[in-house]
């Protein structure tokens, strides 16, 4: 029996390796292209991994819409991308029905799929679409599905948004609301490069074309990995950690603390919590390990969290960003 169980924590030890080494090569082959934002790679392979959304912010010529097609390359799926803008209307992303005219059966309406019938699928400066484009997200990424005209359809699977947006500019944008935030797993920031990366991307975008990045997963192992992401194991103390955070940044708690009552108008859900344990789930099994550490949800709780917390007016005053609350929260935290 002994014999027995070795073999099996062997044989589960292989399996996580395994995926590890595919999600490392999956990394390698993007940081060929993105220099020097490792973390950023990282979060975006945890969306992928773990069935989520991501939303990357940063300013402009950062490299966000490069890195999502890079990533779009390196694991095969399905590409598209929409521009958004104030006129985008809510069928230019589902698709609609046209008249089609066939020499046999005559006029007839058939069904043209929208860009959201990708697999991966990047919607760039998502805050300059309307309000009523931006709600058209929602069924497809919660549901992984769009109703139109009473019919639905379901989008290709494996399916992941990246969406994109500009934190300078706000003129002739729309903030998402809340409940479209919710719906990204993590948001992204997509900082400037550092001094000693600028020269390697400097000579790298100002040469010829780069060539196509080879396939390191396809869509049925993606499909795999994300089922083991799900069986990577969270053991209670850390689950009482998690509902303890959630819980000091809810400003109803009792356990919540002066500052975050005061900065604080509405805090992470159950929505908020589960995106904490996935991500930390993906980026366990990114590392080769079939259990959740501390440290993985702490890397993961600002980027898990932060969108999902709504300040105060005077929070926003005062300049306190949801980021700090985040931070502070989680140093209190007890091993």
């Amino acid at each position: 029996m002994v014999g027995r169980a070795e073999g099996s924590v062997e044989t589960v030890s292989d399996a996580f390796e395994g995926a590890a080494e595919k999600l490392r090569a999956v990394r390698d082959a993007v940081e060929t292209v993105i220099v020097g934002q490792r973390p950023v790679v990282e979060a975006v392979i945890g969306c992928l991994v773990a069935g989520g959304h991501g939303l990357l912010e940063g300013a402009p010529g950062l490299g966000k819409t490069a890195l999502v097609r890079a990533v779009s390359e390196a694991v095969a799926l399905k590409f598209s991308r929409v521009q958004c803008t104030p006129d985008l209307l809510p069928s230019d992303l589902t698709g609609t029905r046209m008249i089609e005219e066939d020499p046999q059966r005559g006029r007839q309406f058939v069904w043209v799929e929208g860009p959201l019938f990708g697999q991966l699928v990047l919607v760039d400066e998502v805050n300059r679409a309307t309000p009523r484009t931006q709600s058209a997200l929602l069924e497809a990424m919660a549901e992984g599905q769009v109703t139109l005209s009473g019919e639905r359809r379901v989008l290709p699977q494996p399916f992941c948004v990246l969406a994109t947006q500009n934190p300078i500019e706000m003129e002739g944008t729309y903030p998402l609301p809340e409940a479209q935030l919710d719906r990204f797993l993590l948001h992204i920031e997509v900082p400037r490069p550092r001094r000693e990366d600028l020269a390697t991307i400097l000579g790298q975008t100002t040469r010829h074309g780069r060539p196509a990045l080879s396939p390191c997963l396809d869509a049925a192992t993606l499909t795999a990995l994300r089922a083991q992401c799900r069986d990577v194991a969270l053991a209670d103390t850390l689950l009482d950690q998690v509902t303890a955070l959630l819980d000091a940044l809810d400003p109803s708690a009792p356990t919540a603390s002066p500052a975050v009552r005061r900065a604080v108008k509405l805090g992470p859900g159950v929505r908020g919590g589960q995106a904490l344990v996935l991500a930390a789930k993906a980026r366990a099994l990114t590392e080769g390990r079939a259990q959740v550490s501390e440290a993985d949800l702490k890397a993961v709780a600002p980027s898990a969290l932060r969108h999902r917390i709504h300040r105060t007016f005077e929070a926003q005053l005062e300049g306190t960003s949801a980021h700090a609350l985040v931070a502070e929260a989680v140093s209190s935290w007890r091993a």
